[in-house]
C-alpha cells in the first residue's frame, strides 16, 4: 500500500517538474498584416454588348392650347379625355370689345372704297375734258392723279386692317391642330382667359398618343459606343413579359445638363394599350469589340459623398475617385483616375485611410 502512495507521489512530482521546464506550443498560424488585404488588379476586357437604360413614353405630339387674346370662356366643347380631328372646334370665345373693332375697320375700309371711287371719276371726267384744248390745265389733271393714287393706298390699307381684324376675331374659336386626345381641361364656361406663359397653365392639353416616342437618356460613356445598325430591346413594366424590337428613329446629338445623349424610338400605339409616362427597360446594342475597364464588385468603396477604389501605389493607399458604368454579376465598368494593370484592393472599405501603408 506505501508502495503505491509512494509511485503516485513521484509521478505528481515528475509531471509538475516538467510543466514548469517545457511549455506547451501554439501550432495554429499566426496572422500577419498582409492577411488583412486581398490583392487585385484592373482589368481589361469586353463587356456584354449591350446595356440597360430606363426609358420614357412621350407623346408623339403634345401642345398647351391658351387663347391668342384676352377674352372669356363661352362655350367648351370637349372634356379630358375627347378623341378630336385636326381642326375641330374646341371652345368658343368671346370678346364684347373685339365686335366693335372688327365693325370699325370694316366701316374705314368702306370709306376708303368710297373716296376712292369719287377721285377715280373725278379724274376721268378731267381727262376726258383735257381732250378738249384749254378745258383743264395740266396742273389740276397732275392734281386729281395724285389724289386717285392716294385714296386708292388708303384702300389698300384699310382691307390689310380689316382682314387683320376678321383673322383677330376667328382666333375667338379654338381649334385642334391636329388629331388626337384632350388629356387636360382646366378651365369651363365664364372664365377669363389669355395669351399665357410657359409656366401658366393652359386651357387644354392635346396629346397624339397613336404613336409615341420613348426616350432614352444614354450616359456620356455610352454616346460612342451605341450600335446604331441594329435593333433596340424595350420591354414595358405595365406589360412584362412582350418584347418589343425597333431602330433608334432619332437623336440629340448634344449632351444635356446630365451629361447625357437623348435617343428617341418610334413606338406604334394604334390599340392605344400604351400610355404617355410609361417606364420600361431598353437595351441598347453597343459596337461589339469595345473594351472597358472594370473591377471586381467588392472593390468599389461606395459612400453619400464618393465612390472610389483604392489603388496601391509604392505601398501606400490611393484613392481613385470612379463612376460606375455597366454592372455585371462580379465585375463593374468604371470610368476614372486609373488604367489597366493598377493594383488595388479587393476588398475595400472605409476603415483603409488615404496614405495607410499596405504590406
Amino acid at each position: 500500500m506505501r508502495s503505491k502512495i509512494f509511485a503516485v507521489l513521484l509521478s505528481a512530482i515528475v509531471l509538475s517538474s516538467c510543466s514548469h521546464a517545457d511549455k506547451p506550443v501554439d501550432m495554429t498560424e499566426k496572422k500577419t498584416a498582409a492577411d488583412k488585404f486581398e490583392i487585385g488588379t484592373v482589368s481589361e476586357k469586353a463587356l456584354s454588348s449591350y446595356v440597360r437604360l430606363p426609358g420614357q413614353l412621350k407623346p408623339f405630339n403634345e401642345v398647351n392650347i391658351f387663347a391668342k387674346i384676352n377674352s372669356f370662356v363661352k362655350q367648351m366643347n370637349v372634356d379630358r379625355g375627347s378623341l378630336v380631328k385636326k381642326g375641330q372646334l374646341l371652345a368658343v370665345l368671346e370678346a364684347p370689345e373685339m365686335l366693335s373693332q372688327v365693325q370699325s375697320a370694316n366701316a374705314r375700309f368702306l370709306q376708303a372704297q368710297e373716296s376712292a371711287n369719287a377721285s377715280r371719276e373725278k379724274y376721268r371726267r378731267l381727262k376726258e375734258a383735257a381732250k378738249e384744248e384749254g378745258a383743264v390745265s395740266p396742273l389740276d389733271l397732275d392734281n386729281a392723279l395724285s389724289k386717285m393714287k392716294a385714296d386708292e393706298a388708303v384702300v389698300l390699307s384699310e382691307r390689310s386692317n380689316a382682314a387683320s381684324m376678321r383673322d383677330i376675331q376667328s382666333y375667338l374659336n379654338i381649334r385642334a391642330p391636329f388629331d388626337g386626345m384632350i388629356v387636360q381641361r382646366n378651365v369651363s364656361s365664364g372664365a377669363l382667359v389669355g395669351p399665357g406663359k410657359s409656366t401658366d397653365q393652359p386651357m387644354l392639353v392635346l396629346q397624339d398618343t397613336r404613336k409615341l416616342r420613348l426616350e432614352v437618356m444614354i450616359p456620356e460613356a455610352y454616346v460612342d459606343k451605341v450600335d446604331l445598325k441594329q435593333k433596340v430591346s424595350f420591354v414595358f413594366n405595365a406589360l412584362p413579359g412582350k418584347d418589343n424590337k425597333a431602330f433608334i428613329s432619332r437623336s440629340a446629338n448634344a449632351l444635356g445638363n446630365q451629361r447625357s445623349e437623348a435617343i428617341e424610338v418610334d413606338v406604334p400605339n394604334a390599340d392605344q394599350r400604351l400610355k404617355p409616362g410609361m417606364y420600361g427597360e431598353v437595351k441598347i446594342p453597343l459596337v461589339l469589340g469595345a473594351k472597358s475597364l472594370t473591377v471586381p464588385n467588392s472593390a468599389i468603396v461606395r459612400s453619400t459623398e464618393r465612390e472610389y477604389v483604392i489603388k496601391i501605389k509604392e505601398g501606400k493607399a490611393v484613392f481613385a475617385d470612379v463612376k460606375e458604368g455597366v454592372i455585371g454579376d462580379d465585375h463593374t465598368e468604371v470610368f476614372g483616375n486609373i488604367k489597366a494593370g493598377d493594383k488595388i484592393l479587393l476588398h475595400a472599405s472605409d476603415e483603409v485611410k488615404e496614405g495607410q501603408a499596405i504590406d
